[in-house]
């Protein structure tokens, strides 16, 4: 199915016309926002984008009187579409504010809650909703991917950006990469594949829908999807014998922890973080500690200078540029 598509069969009637009489190539839009009562912005490459009442794409500057606005019915009928028309089947993902849907896209999801003994149990009313699209960009880690190995071995790596650089993404073909095997673009030499385990909290990874992976994450892959990064880690080294373990962003006291068990076990990480710079990494308690430890052996820094997922540095453990 072509992306166009995947991506307007998810909308109900008049939503869904909309958004296929549109010229866009699907391919670059980053996220559909929908909000009761509100214009239909969409993030298209770096910019965000309206559409006018008579049927075109108009960039947002601020003036929304022309745009088209969703009503909570829409709201509704879309949030049940996306949801197989079960959205109580969904309720579980629900409680951590999204739900993955066939094509590996994230639909997060805010509204009125009914909190039962001070935790989020369920959602009551959808009146919010932000369709992040899977994008996969198979290749994307090539130019980083001879960085990340020494003598044959993967070394602990992690990628560092604020959000909206690219970083999963990146992280993503690094796991296919080592999982399926690679050729070293230098020496020209084929790099053997090696097992992966990945611990796939928020269904961004693997983007599985109803437990197949829609993205390619390799032969060789194991997924715990919608596990928490801290226990999955540890369950992956007890029952799969991962040769490298991946997640997306660590920071927590019991992620931390999970990664000095990770390292003690001898299993290597290929890890995500947020942050602007190594200054700031280095400054947080925990973080700071894996550092001084000389837990990462490879810092790669993202930006948006030319778009997400530019390059701005591939680092040693140090941070010293290599």
């Amino acid at each position: 199915m072509e992306k166009r598509e995947e991506i307007t069969g998810l909308f109900p009637g008049s939503l869904r016309a909309a958004l296929e009489g549109l010229e866009l190539d699907f391919g670059r839009v980053r996220e559909l926002r929908l909000r009761a009562g509100r214009p239909v912005l969409i993030l298209y490459g770096e910019n965000e984008y309206g559409i006018t009442e008579d049927g075109r794409l108009a960039e947002v500057n601020g003036e929304a009187k022309s745009l088209l606005t969703v009503t909570e019915r829409q709201i509704r009928e879309t949030a049940e579409l996306m949801g197989g028309f079960s959205l109580y089947a969904a309720q579980e993902e629900l409680r951590q504010g999204y739900f993955t849907v066939r094509g590996g896209h994230r639909i997060g999801v805010a509204g009125k809650t009914v909190l039962k003994e001070r935790e989020v149990g369920v959602l009551k009313s959808i009146s919010f909703l932000n369709i992040r699209v899977a994008h996969e960009i198979r290749g994307c880690a090539d130019g980083i991917m001879p960085f990340l190995y020494r003598e044959g071995e993967f070394l602990n790596t992690v990628i560092l950006s604020a959000p909206g650089c690219g970083k999963t993404t990146l992280l993503r073909d690094v796991i296919r990469q080592v999982s399926d095997g690679h050729r070293n673009r230098q020496t020209g030499r084929r790099v053997p594949g090696r097992t992966v385990g990945v611990v796939d909290e928020r269904s961004e990874l693997g983007a599985c829908f109803q437990g197949v992976p829609q993205n390619d994450l390799g032969m060789r892959t194991d997924i715990l999807d919608g596990c928490p990064k801290s226990q999955g880690m540890m369950m992956l080294i007890r029952s799969m014998s991962p040769a490298v373990v991946a997640v997306d962003e660590i920071g927590g006291k019991e992620d931390i922890k999970a990664v000095e068990y990770v390292k003690n076990c001898g299993c290597a990480l290929a890890a995500t973080i947020h942050g602007s710079s190594l200054g700031e990494l280095k400054e947080r308690p925990g973080i700071r500690e894996l550092f001084e430890a000389g837990t990462f052996q490879r810092l790669i820094v993202l930006d948006h200078a030319g778009g997400a997922g530019h390059i701005r540095a591939v680092c040693d453990g140090t941070g010293t540029p290599l």
